[in-house]
Parts: structure tokens; C-alpha cells; sequence
């Protein structure tokens, strides 16, 4: 509750925080680094704690320096209004009244109050005892495209479990209980609602790609599958499917064409649909939810409008036998149901980190239902995605992706009892021999997804650099005539990829499927193979991209597959030709020895591998589709080979490639940075900062000002002007929200003195606002010689946001998570900076004159947080 204190009234004492310094009394040899003796003493304890990895010890030191700081202090209100010090000085060089009033003569009606949207974060944060005693601040409404603040969330969740168990009695026991169980009654509505949600995607993809060819007689809105259910052998004809040209009484092949290609073009109103309704329903999501996982802040990305219209799409564009698949998008799509569903609950609702915890379960549903692989979908989420993944986190995943799988098994959408559309069983043991093919694909793997990256990155990078963003929709048009024209003169093209993988897959039983069974005369099916892997590899790094909903796993996995089976076939016919040459020893005369299927299964592995640089979860991901645990040693082989050449090129994978084009602030954590640079090196100086002094007689107007003249995301707040010494960091979103919240006060004018330390011995009758609970009091600082290699891993493991950089308690300077980022571009593209970006600067102790220079200093450039 906020209050204002007369001196008719009442009084109020402040007791001395132990990290603020009365300016008489200043140390210049004190510090305030990691190594301080103040209440975040345990600083450089919890950060190498916090390196390695023990993130619960980490927890139990930070609560510790929170007591003790809250063990000195007493003021515990939003704003605290006080009378001021009668001796306190009131000409600060940085932001004083009198420099305020000059700025703001000419200018107080140029200033609009941009009002925060209301946060329902007051319900957990309404208790100041909590921040004060955290030390971290309070937090409104993270705005669009920022950083989350991890420990800022931690310490949330710990208030919050405080107040929890403080609860008494029966109604006690019960809310704990209840809230104990909402993380699993949120994942398994997650799961639930992906499952059910990839079966409609199935079936109406499924209805709208058969439409392409006919209807059903019978009742219209069944797919060929559902429509001749009762037949059996597909050798018989199924009367009540009825194809285009019978109805129109076409019987040329030209007419065939067109008919296709009128639904091509149809279908690609999906394009029409991002671009006016959804543009982030564009594209497969998951570097977006990569980046998202991390800690960034993407508004709408992940909202009811993005899941209607990606469905949507995303059924149109598999249905139009494009070059593009729904894996990827179904991730984005489970992503979507794991950011609305915990809406309904508080706890998950008004914690960034928390709700994270459950988009990582979401992404491996994700991966369940696209693949029918729920293990592989865990790891998925660990190995690719996820940023932080606790040992909870990992529980409830794999009991979302289980869930999800459960759902999707019982929609049962192919009425084959898969859970995706090529599943497959092989009976035949493989021989030690074909590991030099299955080697020789993983090769091809590694090179396709090497060339595929750097192709498609560069298509992509035209794309954004030139007229084309400007006519997508027109794109998507010429993109599906293109691949109409192009698909139409191969049979193993004209299918989706879906159908296309299903087929190759199989084995020879129970029928041909395009010719492939033909031992006489497999030369054509081989050439016509070989053919479609390389039309389908440049449409595919063409189409991916396009502003449509789009996944390029099974589109890989495809082309994968028809140089695998060509592979196959061709080792087939070396077999059966000729039996006895040494190579076929092992092989038995009476039997078949080449499964030409495996080859086809392998070559996909080998160009997902390729082009996502997964490991462990793509080997289980292949095992989960094959059921079989005979296959896993030659997947694994082939999978480490195909990485192993790709890194050779470039160790980045397609989504690492699209975040890094997109500019996202996403810091890999599997990354190894051996570079010898020093924060110095790396630091935003202070002289290129706007820095509050705590001894200067800051006002509500004074504070506007600096918001209006300045871009910076937050300020560092100092002891005086003189000395630097570091007192804490506020952020702009925390400041501009406490300034607009106090502007309505009763008792507070433009000219009510602000202050950021509790350095108090008396009170006078003005009264003046408290930011302090809304200050980081303990933020994590370093020396300047601090080697960059540790700053990296404090951002990699703690999730910061920024770092201060001191000598002997002086700020120096500031690190963002941007400047870490832009230092690593640095230091893997070095000809495109100037060698001066590394200097050291000139003098790291400023002189006093020079710091008092620091007025009103606009950087050139944006320093987001």
C-alpha cells in the first residue's frame, strides 16, 4: 500500500542500508565486485556455484544474502514518502533540478506518458518485504522483443512459496496440494490437446491432398483411405472414389495436370492467410521457440490467432505436395497449447521462467505426435531447444510427450493403428559389409545438409534484402507452379512426402509401389530416384523460407530416402547379380540379403542428421519409427558421420542458421568460446552511459527527462558522481512504471524529490518517492580484467541479462547479453569489424573532471537488455 507521510502526522526512521555510504564517509578502496562485504558478499560464491551447475546450493546462498540484506532494512512500501535530509546536497551534476528545469521549459508538453498495459504480476509482487529482502527489484510486464530475467523470476517463485507455506490449517494443506499438482495438470492438458489437435491437422491434410485427385461418392467429406475402407487389395478398384476426370470426363494427361495444378494454387491461399492474419505463423517456429526457451520475449508468437491460422496452413500447404513438411510446425503449434492453457493458472501465468519449464514438456509433444516418438521428443527437447531443463522439467515432458502420443494413438487419424503415416517393421537382420554404404550415406548426409544451409541461408538473405519481401504472396504462387511443373514429370515426386517416405520405407511385400519391386528392370526406378533427391533438394531450399507455415524435416528425410533406396537398390542388384563375389559372403544363397527399405530408412537419418546436427535424439527418434532395436548401430554410425562432415564445413545447424540471419539474442549452450579477451575489452564504457547519483536532488521531472532524452533499457545507480561506487541497476520498464505510479499520488508535484538509497539520519517535511524496491540492489558485477570466456558462461547459466563491470567497487562499464552476442560475431567473422571494437579503452580511471562530464550523453547506439 502506498502512503504518503506529513510531518503533522507521522515520522518515519530509515534504517542505513549496509552497501550505501554516506558521502562524507566514502572508502575509495571499498568495493562493491563479487568479493564485497556487504549482504551479496556470496556473490562470487552463488556465481561458481552457478558454473557448475548446482543451481539448488546457488538458490540456498541467495536466500541467505537476501535475509541478511532484509535483516537491514525497515522501509518496506511501493513509495515511501519522506521528509528529506536538511543537509543534503542539491546540486548533482548528473540530473539535477535546475539542469531538468531548462531542459523541460521548452518542452513539458512534448512529454507523453506511455502508460504500461496493466500487469497482473501486482499479485505476486504486491508484497515489498519479499523484493527488499530478494534484493533483486520488482518487475513489471517484460515488454516485446526483451530478455527475461531469470533470477528475477527464481527469486519470484521463492516469495511465492514463502507466502504458500506460511498458509495454516486444512485450507493450508489443500492449496499446497493443489499447488503440487498444477504443473502436471497443465502438461497433461498439453498433451491432450496436441494430440488431439496433429490428428485433425492428419485428417483434414489427408482429405484436402486426396481432394487433388477425386472425391468421395459417398460421402464428400471422406478421404480416399476412409472412403474405400473395405478394400482391402489395393488392386481392386474402389467404385466409390471418383477422380476429377471421370467427373469432368477428362481422360488426357494434360488435363490431369492442370486439375493438379488448379489445387496448387488454391492451396496456396495459406499465403494470403499469414500475411494478412498471422505473419508469425510463417515458417517452422522452431528457432523462434529455440529462441523463446532462451529467455526472449516474442508477444503474440505464440497466441490463440498464431495456432488457428499455422493449422490452417499448415493443412493447406501439406495437402498442395509442396516441398515443405508439418514436423516443425506441429512443434510450434504444441508450443502454442503450452503457452495458453497455463494462462489459467497464476503460477505459470505471471512467471517467464516457469513458463518455460512448460513449453520445453510442449516441444516434446511436439516431436511425439509429428514422429509417434515420445523418448525422442524428451530428448529432442533437452538436446535442441531448451535453454534450462530441470530434473522436473524432464519428468513432466516425458509425460506430456506421452500423453500427446496416447491422444494421437487414440484419434488413431490413418486407421492403420500408426502413429505416423511411415511407421515400419523389418524382419531382416543387416550384414557387416553394408556399414560401408550405410557410411557412404552418411556421408552424403553431411554434405547435403552442409550445402543445403548455406543455400538456403543465402536464398533466404536475398529474400530479405530484396524486392521479393515486398510480393510473398506472388512467391508462393510462382514457388507452386514451379513445383507443379517440376513434380508432374516424376512419379516419385507428384506424392506428398509424407506418402513418399512411406512408401520407400517398405519393404517388398504385398505389392509394388512405383516400379521400386521391379528386380529386372530396377535401373529406371534407381535413375528416376537419384533425379527427384535433387529436384526435391533445390525446391526445398527454395520453398523453405516462403511465408507459409513450413517444416524442412521430412522434406530432408525425403530426399534422404530416395537416395538411400536408390542406394539400395543398386547394391540389391550388385547382390543378385553377382552372389559370389567376396563381398556377399556373409549372404545366403536361398534368401534375400539387401532390404533396399533399411538403405531408404538410413539416408533419411543420414540428411535429418545432416541438417539439424542432432544426435542421441535422432538415433532414438529412427528407432521409435522402426521398432526395432537391430537397426540402432547402423543409424548411429551413419548419424555421426553425417555430423561429423557437416561440422567440418560449418558446425551450425538450419535453426541456429535462421536465428542468427534473424538477429534473435540467442547464446548456444553448447558452444565452446576459447577466446582471449577481457571484459575491458568488451564493455560499454561508463562514459557512454547514463548514470543516476544517488547524492543528487533527482525530481519526477528530471526523471521524465532522462526518459525522453535517452534509448537506454536501464541505468546504473551510483553512490556520487565523485567516487562511482555502484549502489544497483534499474531497468527503463521499472522506472517509467514507478514515475507513472507515483505521478498520481496525492501530495506529489513534478518537483518531489526521488531518491534510490535509504543513506538517512533525519527526515524534513518534504516528501519525496522511494524507487528502491524497484532496484537491483544485488547486481552481479565483475572485475575488469574478468576473462570473457567466464562473463559467456555467467550468461549461459544464470540467464543474466547484464553484468556491471568495477575496479575496487568503481563502475566502469556494462555488458548486455547483445554485447556478448556481438562479441562472439566479432570473434567468428574478424574481417568484417574494425580492429579497434577490441581495443582496450584509453584510461580505465577516469579522472574526476572527466566524470563529472557524464551529463546527459546520448550513445549511438541502443543498449537492449
Amino acid at each position: 500500500m502506498d502512503f504518503i507521510l506529513d510531518a503533522s502526522q507521522s515520522t518515519q526512521t530509515t534504517v542505513r542500508s549496509s552497501n550505501s555510504t554516506p558521502v562524507d564517509q566514502t572508502d575509495n578502496n571499498s568495493t562493491i565486485d563479487v568479493t564485497s562485504n556487504d549482504p551479496s558478499r556470496d556473490v562470487s560464491k552463488r556465481t561458481s556455484l552457478a558454473l557448475e551447475g548446482d543451481m539448488s546450493k546457488f538458490d540456498q546462498l541467495t536466500l541467505s544474502a537476501a535475509e541478511a540484506l532484509n535483516s537491514t532494512l525497515t522501509d518496506m512500501d511501493n513509495f515511501t514518502f519522506k521528509r528529506k535530509h536538511p543537509t543534503r546536497s542539491a546540486g548533482s551534476r548528473l540530473f539535477s533540478r535546475s539542469d531538468a528545469q531548462k531542459k523541460m521549459s521548452n518542452s513539458e508538453s512534448g512529454y507523453v506518458s506511455t502508460s504500461l498495459k496493466k500487469h497482473n504480476d501486482e499479485e505476486f509482487d504486491d508484497d515489498v518485504e519479499d523484493w527488499i529482502m530478494e534484493g533483486t527489484g520488482r518487475r513489471v510486464a517484460y515488454d516485446d522483443f526483451t530478455t527475461i530475467d531469470w533470477i528475477h523470476d527464481f527469486a519470484k517463485e521463492r516469495a511465492r512459496q514463502r507466502r504458500l507455506h506460511q498458509q495454516k490449517g486444512l485450507r493450508g494443506k489443500l492449496n499446497i496440494l493443489f499447488d503440487a499438482m498444477e504443473g502436471w495438470i497443465v502438461v497433461l492438458a498439453v498433451g491432450v490437446a496436441s494430440g488431439i489437435l496433429a490428428a485433425i491437422i492428419d485428417i483434414t491434410s489427408d482429405w484436402l491432398s486426396d481432394l487433388k485427385e477425386g472425391y468421395c461418392e459417398t460421402a464428400f467429406y471422406l478421404n480416399r483411405r476412409f472412403c474405400c475402407l473395405g478394400y482391402d487389395d489395393e488392386q481392386i478398384e474402389c467404385r466409390e472414389w471418383i477422380t476429377w476426370n471421370t467427373a469432368l470426363q477428362a481422360r488426357s494427361e494434360a488435363a490431369e495436370f492442370w486439375t493438379n495444378y488448379l489445387f496448387y494454387i488454391i492451396f496456396s491461399v495459406t499465403a494470403y492467410l499469414v500475411k494478412s492474419y498471422s505473419p508469425y505463423s510463417a515458417g517452422s517456429g522452431i528457432p523462434e521457440v529455440k529462441t523463446i526457451l532462451g529467455g526472449f520475449v516474442i508477444r503474440k508468437f505464440l497466441g490463440w490467432w498464431t495456432l488457428i491460422i499455422k493449422s490452417i496452413g499448415v493443412s493447406l500447404v501439406v495437402a498442395s505436395s509442396l516441398c515443405l513438411g508439418k514436423e516443425g510446425p506441429l512443434i510450434h503449434l504444441a508450443c502454442c497449447c503450452g503457452n495458453i492453457i497455463p494462462r489459467v493458472f497464476p503460477k505459470f501465468r505471471y512467471n517467464e521462467a516457469k513458463k518455460r519449464e512448460v513449453l520445453s514438456a510442449a516441444a516434446a509433444a511436439g516431436v511425439s505426435v509429428a514422429f509417434g516418438a515420445p523418448i525422442g521428443g524428451v530428448l529432442f527437447s533437452l538436446e535442441e531447444v531448451s535453454y534450462y531443463f530441470p530434473f522436473r522439467t524432464m519428468w513432466r515432458s516425458f509425460f506430456c510427450a506421452m500423453v500427446a502420443a496416447v491422444s494421437l494413438a487414440f484419434m488413431n487419424p490413418f486407421r492403420t493403428g500408426k502413429l505416423v503415416l511411415f511407421q515400419v517393421v523389418y524382419d531382416r537382420d543387416w550384414h557387416a559389409f553394408e556399414l560401408l554404404f550405410f557410411a557412404l550415406l552418411g556421408v552424403i548426409g553431411g554434405l547435403y545438409g552442409a550445402l543445403f544451409i548455406r543455400m538456403n541461408l543465402k536464398i533466404a538473405a536475398f529474400r530479405q534484402n530484396s524486392w521479393l519481401r515486398f510480393y510473398s504472396v506472388h512467391e508462393v504462387v510462382i514457388v507452386s507452379v514451379l513445383t507443379s511443373i517440376v513434380s508432374y514429370l516424376n512419379i516419385f515426386m507428384r506424392v506428398n512426402p509424407s506418402e513418399l517416405v512411406a512408401n520407400l520405407f517398405r519393404e517388398c511385400v504385398g505389392g509394388d509401389y512405383h516400379n521400386l519391386c521391379n528386380h529386372v528392370n530396377h535401373w529406371k526406378p534407381t535413375l528416376l530416384l537419384l533425379i527427384a533427391s535433387v529436384l526435391k533438394f533445390v525446391l526445398t531450399a527454395i520453398t523453405f523460407g516462403l511465408k507459409v507455415p513450413a517444416g524442412v524435416w521430412l522434406p530432408s528425410m525425403a530426399i534422404g530416402a530416395c537416395f538411400g533406396r536408390a542406394v539400395g537398390l543398386a547394391v540389391h542388384a550388385w547382390q543378385l547379380n553377382h552372389p559370389d563375389f567376396w563381398l556377399f559372403a556373409s549372404c545366403a544363397p536361398d534368401g534375400q540379403c539387401i532390404t533396399p527399405g533399411m538403405y531408404a530408412m538410413v539416408g533419411a537419418a543420414a540428411t535429418f542428421g545432416g541438417i539439424t546436427r542432432m544426435t542421441v535424439s535422432l538415433v532414438v527418434i529412427m528407432f521409435e519409427l522402426t521398432g526395432a532395436l537391430t537397426y540402432v548401430l547402423p543409424i548411429m554410425i551413419t548419424v555421426m558421420i553425417s555430423k561429423w562432415v557437416g561440422d567440418a564445413f560449418d558446425k551450425e545447424g538450419i535453426y541456429d542458421g535462421w536465428i542468427r540471419i534473424n538477429e534473435y539474442p540467442f547464446l548456444d549452450t553448447k558452444e565452446e568460446y576459447v577466446y582471449n579477451t577481457s571484459a575491458s575489452q568488451v564493455m560499454t564504457c561508463v562514459e557512454e552511459l547514463v548514470v543516476i547519483d544517488t547524492t543528487g536532488h533527482n525530481t519526477l521531472d528530471s526523471l521524465k527527462q532522462l526518459l525522453r532524452d535517452t534509448d537506454y533499457k536501464g541505468f546504473p545507480v551510483v553512490n556520487n558522481a565523485k567516487n562511482m561506487l555502484l549502489n544497483g541497476y534499474i531497468s527503463r520498464s521499472e522506472l517509467k512504471y514507478a514515475i507513472e505510479k507515483a505521478s498520481g499520488k496525492q501530495g506529489i508535484t513534478s518537483s518531489s524529490s526521488c531518491y534510490f538509497s535509504s543513506n538517512l539520519s533525519a527526515l524534513d517535511s518534504s516528501p519525496f518517492i522511494d524507487f528502491q524496491p524497484w532496484m537491483d540492489q544485488t547486481p552481479i558485477t565483475v572485475s575488469h580484467k574478468f576473462p570473457m570466456e567466464m562473463i559467456i558462461e555467467l550468461f549461459r547459466k544464470m540467464g543474466l541479462r547484464y553484468v556491471l563491470v568495477t575496479k575496487n567497487g568503481q563502475l566502469l562499464g556494462l555488458i548486455t547479453k547483445k554485447d556478448v552476442l556481438r562479441h562472439l560475431s566479432v570473434m567468428h567473422h574478424p574481417n568484417s569489424f574494425d580492429n579497434d571494437d577490441l581495443q582496450d579503452p584509453p584510461n580505465l580511471m577516469m579522472l574526476p573532471e572527466r566524470r563529472m562530464s557524464i551529463l546527459y550523453h546520448s550513445a549511438d547506439k541502443v543498449k537492449e537488455l
